[in-house]
């Protein structure tokens, strides 16, 4: 399976959900948010949200500094 995540297509064996991907490509996921498809998924429907072929991901982080 081959989903778009920020633009750019990867390979997925072994992710079976959001929340493993968010865990693959992010090192806190408190500070995330997701968008699958243009919509956007609140962190506590990771784990039940399942990925296809084709999905289309953007994961936005925030960055504190000054």
């Amino acid at each position: 399976m081959n989903i778009l995540i920020n633009g750019k297509s990867h390979p997925l064996t072994s992710a079976k959900n959001l929340s493993d991907i968010v865990s693959a490509f992010c090192r806190e996921s408190k500070h995330v948010i997701t968008e699958l498809n243009g919509t956007i998924v609140p962190s506590d429907q990771w784990k039940q949200t399942s990925l296809k072929d084709g999905d289309a991901l953007e994961l936005v982080t925030f960055v504190g500094g000054g």
